[in-house]
């Protein structure tokens, strides 16, 4: 006769009872840092799984969820990593700001190197402050007549499918800092990367309102997570 014991799960050992090899923090503290998979480095941040579910198999579940995709992971928000059996407010807090950590690490390593000389220069720049808000963001970088960003403003912020953009706003950083050139930047959440009709016109009018201002309009950038689209590039501007 089968009993109930019978039809439970095997429980999932303990990751205290593993050898100290393959224990994430002694793994680490041996081997370094890059020895370590993600759902090493996840589990080390919650610290301990549920009843029949160590750390790492927890991590591993979040994991699948995206696919293994960090970036995806980090779009998500702490309600979210809530709905996984065994991460709590605390628990999800911890992965959002380490996952936070890294996306300004990331930008802050990019921004070092600030001169633009191509449209990548820009995407380079710009993707790791982009690339996890599901809504649109237009942007402008200020450069100098050596074509060094000295700085980068946020003009306006819309909804998934567009963003309305103030011609005032985005030439008042420019005419503030005396910068003689400008680039435009906005992001298509959906990965899309080809203009709109809004886009272009916005781009042309834009042009026209910087020659009056003699402050150049050297590209528009779209980014998104699939690449990127240069007015520039495409003989558009």
């Amino acid at each position: 006769m089968t009993t109930t014991e019978n039809l439970l799960p095997e429980p999932k050992l303990s990751i205290k009872t593993w050898d100290e090899a393959d224990q994430p923090r002694e793994k680490m503290l041996a081997k370094g840092k890059s020895a370590l998979k993600d759902s090493e480095l996840i589990a080390i941040m919650i610290g301990s799984g549920t009843v029949g579910e160590n750390a790492i198999d927890l991590a591993e579940r979040i994991l699948q969820s995206v696919n293994g995709d960090l970036s995806e992971l980090g779009k998500r928000s702490l309600k979210d990593l809530m709905k996984f059996k065994g991460i709590g407010e605390a628990k999800a807090v911890t992965i959002a700001a380490a996952l936070e950590i890294g996306r300004r690490r990331q930008f802050s390593d990019v921004v070092k190197r600030d001169n633009i000389v191509s449209s990548r220069d820009i995407y380079d720049l710009m993707l790791p402050k982009m690339i996890d808000i599901s809504h649109e963001e237009f942007w402008i970088l200020l450069l100098n007549r050596a074509h060094n960003v000295i700085g980068k403003h946020c003009i306006s912020t819309g909804g998934v499918n567009g963003v309305f953009v103030d011609a005032k706003m985005v030439f008042k950083p420019a005419v503030d800092a005396l910068a003689p050139s400008i680039i435009l930047v906005h992001n298509h959440p959906s990965g899309n990367l080809k203009p709109s009709n809004e886009d272009v016109t916005l781009t042309r009018k834009l042009k026209e309102a910087g020659k009056l201002l003699d402050i150049a309009i050297l590209d528009h950038v779209i980014v998104s997570h699939t690449g990127y689209y240069s007015f520039n590039d495409d003989g558009a501007l």
